[in-house]
């Protein structure tokens, strides 16, 4: 969420800055509900002001002993005055709040021009694609012939676009979050939170999810009450913090939580609806930083960091790219994704984003800090996937097959499975 008196003042700067991303910014109605706002609050002021006048005109008249009749009844024309003045103010303010929070972040400079993962930059490549003597298979194909992954049965159960994992499969997936969560505690410094599950739509306002995206949530709710299930532990983990103020002692904060996400995937199709790329309901362990925003860049760059440290840890081939503003997300001003090799779609794919938002999310949340003076300010907040369990459960066993069919998985998740192999059945072996 942006402040209108910021956006007014940029001007032509801003109008030039949201186009990269292909918004068009209306800056004459800006201005206007700014003006007409500022105009309520100052009749109101000045209506209050000659409120409080009148009423001690009529205590001292009373007292002295004259007729308080006329300025009783212009005591009763401004308060009728007054509440309609309010409600205008009320009204404009809904429509500038509106506006507002539809206006989405402005992109970085550094941002290359586009608006598709095509005009993505490629900033580097990490390992080397692994070279097959056969022609490998899917993840699909892989996990239903081990018997690892069954979608026949989750799609019994819910519908298209779920997954069952069952004996090594499972153990896999719960090896991986270990392994990401004992990362980013052990070594990255993050602390782990279990967090609700289900959430406001307060907060899913406070990091931009709503209103703008109402229609890919997935919503419940008892009676009166209205709760969303939240599409990544970003909602939660950075409204953690929403309406307070953080002591600049405690920056920056890093948060990490592996969670469910539930997302409608509005408009995916083709070969993503397959398998465990875009799914309705997976698990991810998610990163977020809540900093000082002079070193929010600083922060980003060591962010992207701990993402790939996962797939290092992996050894799974993967490069890394800057989106193009007009590909970056809504809240966010700039965003590295990280693309995993997918070795059946002969491609990289993204496995993880991670955004710099600078103080955007902070406005919406009202997250504060105090600068050097000991006054509040915003901060700025940062998040990203690392890594979603599904996805690099798709290149591990894409990137690890064997032309047996079996599968031979990285020494490092040994400790947490008891096994290295998977048998072309769906056995473990050591």
């Amino acid at each position: 969420m942006h402040d209108a008196r910021a956006l007014i003042d940029m001007g032509a700067e801003a109008v030039r800055r949201l186009a990269r991303r292909g918004y068009t910014l209306d800056l004459a109605a800006l201005e206007n509900l700014q003006s007409r706002r500022n105009q309520n609050i100052r009749s109101a002021d000045e209506l209050r002001a000659e409120s409080k006048r009148v009423a001690s005109e009529v205590q001292q008249t009373a007292k002295a002993g004259g007729d308080i009749s006329k300025l009783k009844e212009r005591a009763r024309e401004l308060k009728d005055e007054i509440r309609e003045i309010e409600a205008g103010q009320e009204q404009v303010q809904e429509e500038l709040r509106d506006l507002l929070l539809s206006i989405p972040n402005l992109p970085a400079d550094e941002a290359p021009d586009g608006d598709s993962d095509a005009d993505a930059v490629e900033v580097r490549r990490v390992g080397t694609p692994p070279a097959f003597s056969f022609e490998p298979k899917d993840h699909v194909d892989l996990g239903e012939a081990t018997g690892i992954l069954d979608f026949a049965r989750a799609t019994k159960l819910s519908g298209p676009r779920f997954a069952v994992t069952r004996g090594a499969g499972a153990a896999l997936e719960r090896a991986l979050a270990t392994l990401f969560l004992d990362l980013h505690t052990r070594s990255h410094g993050y602390v782990e939170h279990a967090v609700p599950y289900l959430v406001t739509r307060k907060t899913m306002t406070g990091t931009g999810q709503l209103p703008k995206f109402e229609e890919d949530l997935f919503k419940t709710g008892v009676a009166d009450r209205e709760l969303f299930l939240i599409p990544t532990a970003e909602v939660p983990l950075t409204n953690l913090y929403a309406d307070e103020i953080v002591p600049p002692a405690e920056l920056p904060l890093a948060l990490t939580a592996q969670t469910p996400c539930f997302r409608s995937e509005a408009g995916s199709y083709g070969r993503d609806t397959r398998g465990l790329i875009r799914q309705h309901q997976f698990s991810k362990v998610e990163m977020v930083r809540i900093v000082d925003p002079a070193e929010a860049r600083a922060e980003l760059e060591q962010m992207v960091g701990h993402a790939e440290a996962c797939l290092k840890e992996l050894g799974l081939a993967y490069r890394v790219v800057m989106l193009a503003a007009g590909d970056t997300g809504f809240s966010a001003q700039l965003t590295y994704d990280i693309e995993v090799w997918i070795p059946s779609q002969n491609t990289y794919r993204e496995i993880s984003s991670v955004s710099d938002f600078g103080t955007f999310q902070a406005r919406r949340a009202n997250i504060r800090t105090r600068d050097e003076n000991g006054k509040p300010k915003l901060v700025a907040t940062l998040n990203g996937s690392g890594l979603p369990i599904g996805r690099t459960l798709a290149a591990l066993l894409e990137q690890c097959q064997q032309e047996d069919g079996s599968l031979v998985l990285p020494e490092v998740l040994v400790p947490y499975l008891g096994f290295r192999r998977i048998a072309a059945d769906g056995t473990p072996e050591a």
